[in-house]
């Protein structure tokens, strides 16, 4: 299970540096808060299983 998350967020990060040079700076700014979001609330659940 950890091996496929961490293979999703390699390919994950390579498609992002790929894509956000080519996005207006106002997409760019979006997909940053839900990244940011995305990460909290993977962090929370992380936290409540423990």
């Amino acid at each position: 299970m950890r091996g496929k998350f961490i293979a999703g967020a390699i390919i994950g990060a390579a498609v992002g540096m790929m894509v956000m040079p080519e996005l207006r700076m106002s997409n760019r700014r979006k997909m940053k808060r839900a990244s940011r979001r995305l990460k909290d609330t993977a962090d929370d659940m992380m936290d409540w299983m423990k």
